[in-house]
């Protein structure tokens, strides 16, 4: 880390995915490596034991959920003084590719792992997949997904209509079932929302001893953004690492929703969508009290005027 200083000032914001890893390459020196795993995958790596935080991620993802366009990992690595490995793809591949395979078997060979006094494995939707398959490389690791899959072989999933471009992808063969590879972890948390009815359905599939699966409803499709827009990801897995992590825990930290704006919106939309009007006129007085807004105004008169076109009684209001 000491020959390579800046790296984590740098910004890879932007750049194509050849433009990007020659970047990456370029300035991972002495303390880490990139490996090339076929046209779609690379490996980037930091040392700085002995924590070692592993997340999937795709480019698309780093572009849009990072200012300077760099891997989540490298944020924990920099503050806590973390290593971090990033697999990364170019596009949503659930990270099915023999190359990737083959990294993870050799890493095993040299054992690379047993450097480290803790394993972290982290992803997201297809990334979250792929972190818990491959965290059965690191018996003992702690591991968090977010929204993942649990495998799109139809003879199992055929009811996952989302992702029909990879029903021939083989999910059968190594690493292969998501919820059988976390049978090695430590602890493993699985977080989603219910509303999702497939991301829940998923989710019922990795029900095992050693797994908590946590509901987070009204986050939305894209939870990993709206974790980050809570400022609660990053808090999450520095929780997980320290050994807190817990129900409790989570739901303590979910709290942030109550002034996480998108959050109060949704809510606000499925009671308007379902004409709740009574809890809507509630749910709108109590978000103007802390976060007054157009669209909440609105919103209460949307359920007084229905109210009062239906003769429905309602509380008394606050705001005009």
């Amino acid at each position: 880390m000491q020959d390579n200083p800046n790296i984590f000032e740098m910004s890879f914001s932007g750049l194509t995915w050849d433009a990007w890893i020659d970047k990456v390459d370029d300035h991972i020196v002495e303390n880490g490596f990139v490996e090339y795993l076929g046209a779609r995958h690379f490996a980037a790596f930091i040392e700085n034991k002995p924590t070692l935080l592993v997340t999937f991620e795709s480019l698309d993802q780093v572009q849009a959920l990072s200012a300077n366009g760099q891997p989540m990992g490298w944020s924990l690595a920099k503050a806590l003084g973390w290593s971090s490995m990033a697999l990364v793809s170019d596009g949503d591949t659930w990270f099915r590719d023999p190359r990737v395979f083959g990294f993870f078997d050799r890493l095993i060979d040299d054992g690379f792992f047993e450097k480290f006094e803790q394993i972290l494995f982290y992803g997201a939707g297809a990334a979250g997949y792929a972190a818990a398959a491959f965290s059965v490389t690191a018996p003992g690791a702690r591991v968090l997904c977010i929204q993942p899959q649990a495998t799109l072989d139809p003879r199992v999933a055929e009811w996952d209509n989302r992702f029909l471009q990879m029903r021939r992808t083989d999910f059968d063969t190594r690493y292969g079932y998501a919820p059988d590879m976390l049978d090695a972890a430590d602890k493993a948390f699985v977080l989603y929302d219910p509303d999702n009815r497939l991301d829940a359905m998923h989710a019922s599939l990795f029900t095992r001893p050693n797994v908590t699966k946590f509901r987070m409803r009204h986050l939305g499709p894209d939870m990993e953004q709206s974790l980050m827009g809570m400022s609660l990801l990053l808090r999450i897995i520095a929780q997980m690492s320290a050994g807190k992590l817990d129900r409790l825990h989570l739901a303590k930290l979910f709290r942030a929703r109550r002034r996480y704006v998108p959050y109060l919106k949704r809510v606000m939309l499925r009671l308007e969508r379902d004409e709740r009007l009574y809890l809507n006129a509630l749910w709108a007085h109590q978000v103007m009290r802390n976060t007054p807004g157009p669209r909440f105004r609105k919103s209460l008169r949307f359920a007084y005027d229905k109210a009062e076109a239906h003769g429905i009684p309602m509380p008394e209001r606050e705001f005009a």
